[in-house]
């Protein structure tokens, strides 16, 4: 699957530190790192049902901006991103609309490859559609079966006979590699088991060792697509298809596993332990995740209905640049809500930077002073930036610089492209 157009990255004379990152399996800020000059990302991907709304922008955003600080940093970025192009939500939409859930998904995903490219996101290296890795994430499901990390569980309902779904062994899991319930969210049984049941578990399913055992293949039913595969005809279960997908494309050993903060428990949680069952190694270094964007006192989502979609922002025509901005002005780990005053606050201040770029002079025809003071402002930038993402900080200190400029040289003006991926005209 294609991904989107690349954005135009400009290189920049001073190398930035490696960036920080909050690690939630250790519960601190650590150094993210490369391997080899390379930097490994995993990022989850949407489930195209609906359009791009500014709780998945905010998430894509911060990981762009990690992949910037690492190209800053002398780093080469392997980015992988998958699109769960079969999953549940996405059937039950395209049924409910009548559309054919194939329209649907790629319907959607277009328009946030669309959204992706006006507000600059570096794409993905590898942008993998679930639908195109069954035959891998069969194989991956049975090699854990025959291992001894997934067993099967009557399914009544099964198409074919006495087909089973197909289930991960928990305690299995924590008895015979490194990983255990727990170890990357850090959360408790209860809430393990209430987030469980609220995103896509089944905890009361019969037949389970354990009411936290994740699906891992879902046998055909009725109505329902299927793919032939090692384990029989079925579908992916969800955490499995993330696990199958990094470790193709990425490796065993990778920097920072990505997402939104609904993702640290059950779906990051099980793709660590599903891809540490196949391997026998740990699954990235940093698990980073993104806080939550609510809207009319409710978080952003999909089955909420209470959606700011890009798209439509778009074509009301705001500026994506003052929509990249408004995301840009909150922590990437921290929980907000989203008003108008965000969109108000961002374009007042992208016109503020505009208005200064208009005074902008090549190095050469500056005052002595001014190239200085730009060396200067771009090294602090990249620290205050590479210090866990302070994106908040690093408008506040260009306010500043923009706001007392007497000429804007056009190291600056590379700087905030490069690292924020705001492109002003001069």
């Amino acid at each position: 699957m294609h991904s989107w157009t690349s954005p135009d990255v400009p290189t920049l004379a001073s190398t930035g530190p490696v960036p920080r990152l909050f690690n939630q399996q250790s519960g601190e800020i650590e150094e993210a790192p490369g391997t080899d000059g390379v930097a490994g990302l995993y990022v989850c991907g949407i489930t195209p049902y609906d359009a791009t709304h500014l709780g998945h922008a905010s998430t894509y955003l911060a990981f762009d901006t990690l992949n910037r600080l690492w190209r800053s940093a002398g780093l080469a970025v392997d980015y992988t991103q998958n699109v769960t192009d079969v999953d549940d939500p996405l059937l039950e939409r395209a049924t409910a609309t009548g559309v054919d859930w194939r329209e649907l998904a790629a319907e959607q995903t277009d328009l946030f490859r669309g959204d992706m490219e006006a507000l600059r996101v570096i794409p993905p290296a590898n942008y993998i559609a679930v639908t195109e890795v069954v035959d891998e994430i069969g194989q991956a499901v049975a090699e854990l079966v025959e291992t001894g990390f997934a067993y099967g569980v009557p399914t009544p309902d099964a198409l074919h006979g006495d087909a089973r779904d197909i289930y991960f062994d928990s305690a299995r899991a924590a008895e015979a590699t490194t990983w255990f319930l727990g170890l990357e969210s850090r959360y408790d049984s209860a809430t393990m088991l209430d987030l469980f049941a609220q995103r896509g578990g089944d905890p009361g399913r019969a037949g389970k060792r354990d009411p936290l055992d994740p699906l891992l293949w879902r046998v055909a039913r009725a109505g329902e697509p299927e793919w032939p595969s090692a384990v029989g005809s079925g579908r992916p279960g969800w955490h499995i298809e993330c696990a199958v997908i990094a470790l193709k494309y990425i490796g065993r050993d990778f920097a920072v596993q990505g997402g939104g903060s609904d993702l640290i428990f059950p779906h990051h949680e099980f793709s660590a332990a599903h891809a540490t069952a196949l391997t026998g190694e740990p699954f990235a270094s940093i698990h980073a995740h993104t806080g939550m964007v609510a809207y009319q006192g409710e978080k952003m989502s999909k089955s909420l209905g209470n959606l700011v979609l890009v798209s439509k922002l778009r074509a009301a025509g705001v500026d994506a640049r003052a929509i990249r901005l408004a995301l840009l002005a909150h922590h990437y780990r921290s929980d907000w809500e989203f008003t108008d005053a965000d969109l108000e606050h961002a374009s007042a201040r992208l016109d503020r930077w505009t208005g200064a770029a208009g005074r902008r002079v090549d190095e050469r025809g500056a005052s002595p002073a001014a190239a200085p003071d730009a060396v200067t402002l771009v090294g602090r930038l990249q620290d205050v930036l590479a210090d866990d993402l302070d994106t908040p900080a690093a408008l506040e200190l260009l306010d500043g610089w923009f706001g007392s400029a007497t000429a804007v040289p056009a190291t600056v003006l590379d700087a905030v492209d490069a690292l924020l991926g705001i492109r002003i005209a001069a």
